[in-house]
């Protein structure tokens, strides 16, 4: 199948922060939260990376003490005359140069247990993510942006991984940096400690506030951004009609607009969070001060040596970088939370109801018939707007079923009911006599085969493409035979690699494609699907007329033995219908053959003439 029309979008699709309809304002604790628990699989490696990182943090913090000890050596020996050990001052070197190798390898180690675990749990959550929105009901996706919807899975998704990469192994690190580093600065002086920690209660709240600011500004940067992404994806697949209507100043405009609207944000929030840095900077430079002041007057009382005066500013040093990099996280994290929150509202979403498990008697029958009954069916897109109401109809096995009237009238919601895109809100649909409701989505849709306006192809190769809708393996020979079908295979072979020609939703890369070329493709698919009911929606409106006649005719050779529901707005390509259907304001208002209706003289015989004289005018003008 091709894809299907969607209703009218929701309000996400017009702008605004590019907050998605029910959206929830961010929480940053329960987010950060959940985000541990999607981590709870990789527990283990996280628990030995911290581990080692402890280690590592531990051996690097007795690097300090075991130099202040060498620097006691020389000082001594110089002082005492006996001159310097150097034997003792070569253990003690060697001891420190193990010390910090070890070290650096614990550190090592961490980071690459770190890496694989976020990197497994990312992948985790894109599936997770692609997994979700193949259970949504279908109103979800209508009602948002596509570039939105797109910007959680691919930047949001990354910005969170990149803020886990960056966050989880080097804030593990800095905590236990302070705590070590704390505990041999007490070891070596408690009032020495005591003065180097005695800025710490200013800068965290000082830091607090800072962040209390600047999540807010975080949360509309990726707002914005989505909505960036979904206007820029809307001005490129739609490219052409920007162009053809003279847009192109308008859609600059509102890129500039949403790009300047994203700017602002960025700048908020990397401004409020930019402060951090130096005032924690200068806090650690004013406790590093003090201590060297007292540190020197303490050796100068004799109460301390000069070598753990010297580890102590080292330590010093120590105790300021790792809460200056807290702080400067600070940043990454209220942006990874930012982007968690708008995943796991994705994640979050309701799904489609749960497919019922049914018995082989109670399922549909292997060998469908394609008896079809709509039985007193209602059904509204809003609550408040009723669309379809008490509406019956009944198509018999292989009959043709045409489904005309104006635009709104509820024609292409009738193949979304029937194919179960959307449940009825009230009455039944039938297919041999079994409730569709009753029975898996699936096993409804593998009954039915799908031709639509909007032609959809997938990057591959023709042949990929024509049998996209086929489960079993197809031969050369019976793929050749549905492209004939439907004359397919004539400009087929006129592309230098035949059926092994890449395409996509563009066309033939490097070659033109025409759209009715793309339209026969997909037709040609639900060909080969041979399914025992077709919805041909608009399917030959791409076509040109010569082309049209063909396709009519293979169609129709196609439609024998098979239940067969036609949209269509030109009413000349369904005049051989069993049963055109008239639909206004969700109602059938009128129901027969061709030629019934038109000699009743109603809706369809006015529907028809207009046509017909629109036809004739334009034939006369040219």
């Amino acid at each position: 199948m091709s894809g299907h029309r969607a209703p009218q979008r929701g309000p996400a699709g017009h702008g605004g922060a590019g907050r998605m309809p029910g959206e929830r304002p961010a929480q940053f604790g329960p987010t950060v939260r959940r985000v541990i628990g999607e981590l709870r699989d990789q527990r283990a490696r996280i628990i030995t990376g911290f581990v080692l990182g402890g280690m590592g943090v531990i051996l690097n913090a007795a690097g300090p003490m075991l130099l202040g000890r060498a620097t006691d050596i020389v000082v001594d020996g110089m002082l005492g005359g006996a001159g310097v050990d150097f034997a003792a001052l070569a253990r003690v070197l060697v001891l420190v140069s193990g010390v910090y190798a070890v070290g650096a390898t614990s550190m090592w180690a961490q980071g690459v247990l770190t890496t694989v675990a976020v990197q497994r749990t990312l992948n985790m959550m894109r599936l997770n993510l692609q997994r979700k929105l193949s259970r949504v009901p279908l109103s979800y996706v209508d009602a948002r942006q596509r570039g939105e919807l797109l910007s959680r899975m691919t930047n949001d998704v990354d910005n969170l991984a990149q803020t886990l990469q960056q966050t989880l192994s080097q804030l593990i690190t800095a905590v236990l940096t302070i705590l070590s580093v704390l505990t041999m600065m007490i070891i070596i002086s408690p009032l020495l400690a005591l003065v180097a920690v005695v800025t710490v209660p200013l800068s965290g709240f000082i830091v607090a506030q800072i962040a209390r600011r600047s999540q807010p500004e975080f949360i509309e940067q990726w707002r914005r951004t989505g909505t960036l992404n979904g206007h820029v994806e809307e001005m490129y697949t739609g490219h052409a009609l920007v162009t053809v209507f003279g847009h192109e100043r308008t859609a600059q405009e509102t890129f500039a607009s949403e790009n300047q609207a994203l700017y602002q944000a960025s700048y908020r929030a990397q401004f409020i969070t930019g402060i951090i840095q130096p005032v924690m900077g200068m806090m650690s430079n004013i406790g590093y001060v003090l201590v060297a002041v007292i540190g020197g007057l303490r050796v100068i009382s004799g109460h301390l040596s000069i070598g753990e005066v010297q580890a102590f500013v080292q330590y010093s040093r120590q105790f300021g970088q790792p809460i200056t990099q807290i702080a400067g996280m600070l940043n990454l994290l209220q942006s990874g939370a930012a982007s968690a929150e708008r995943i796991f509202e994705v994640l979050s979403a309701p799904e489609e109801s749960t497919d019922p498990h049914v018995s082989a008697e109670e399922s549909i029958p292997e060998q469908v018939r394609g008896h079809v009954e709509f039985r007193d069916i209602s059904f509204r897109y809003r609550e408040d707007t009723p669309l379809i109401e008490s509406l019956s109809l009944v198509a018999e096995p292989g009959q043709t079923v045409a489904i005309v009237g104006p635009t709104g009238a509820g024609k292409t919601t009738l193949v979304n009911l029937l194919m179960r895109f959307y449940e009825v809100d009230g009455g039944q649909i039938t297919l041999d006599g079994v409730d569709i409701a009753t029975v898996p989505r699936a096993q409804v849709r593998s009954n039915i085969g799908m031709v639509l306006q909007d032609t959809w192809l997938y990057s591959g190769t023709i042949e990929e493409n024509i049998t996209y809708g086929v489960d079993t393996e197809v031969g050369h020979e019976e793929l050749v035979a549905a492209a004939r079908a439907t004359h397919v295979d004539p400009f087929v072979r006129t592309l230098a690699h035949g059926y092994q020609t890449q395409i996509d939703d563009e066309g033939v890369r490097g070659t033109a494609v025409s759209a009715g070329e793309k339209q026969l493709l997909t037709i040609a698919r639900a060909f080969l699907a041979d399914p025992p009911i077709l919805i041909l929606d608009e399917a030959t409106s791409s076509v040109d007329t010569r082309t049209e006649a063909l396709v009519q005719e293979a169609m129709g050779a196609l439609r024998q033995g098979r239940t067969s529901f036609v949209i269509a707005h030109r009413l000349s390509t369904i005049r051989d219908a069993d049963v055109i259907l008239v639909m206004e304001s969700g109602s059938i208002v009128e129901q027969g053959n061709h030629d019934e209706l038109l000699a009743a003289g109603g809706a369809y015989a006015r529907l028809y003439e207009s046509q017909f004289a629109a036809g004739a005018q334009v034939g006369e003008s040219e």
